[in-house]
């Protein structure tokens, strides 16, 4: 974990350095949220495209939709044979 340490000015601005600016891709104009969360206050790039950003965010779980479909075979398979 890296530390900065800034100082805020009268208006209440940081300047974030400008390492980070880079690394996370923050330039002029980007927008950031600032998220409060048990004491900590974190800085958080937005994404220009919040959809493209999360694309295939997932591709290295389980697939959903062939557990999905798993699940309705098996449903269909229930539904299909006789009753004892």
């Amino acid at each position: 974990m890296h530390t900065h340490t800034m100082k805020v000015s009268s208006k209440g601005w940081v300047v974030i350095p400008k390492e980070l600016r880079d690394k996370y891709g923050i330039t002029e104009g980007a927008q950031v949220q600032v998220v409060e969360y048990g004491g900590v206050l974190a800085l958080m790039p937005v994404p220009d495209d919040p959809i493209d950003a999360l694309h295939g965010m997932l591709a290295a779980g389980p697939s959903l939709t062939d557990d999905l479909l798993s699940e309705r075979a098996e449903e269909r398979a229930r539904e299909e044979s006789p009753h004892e």
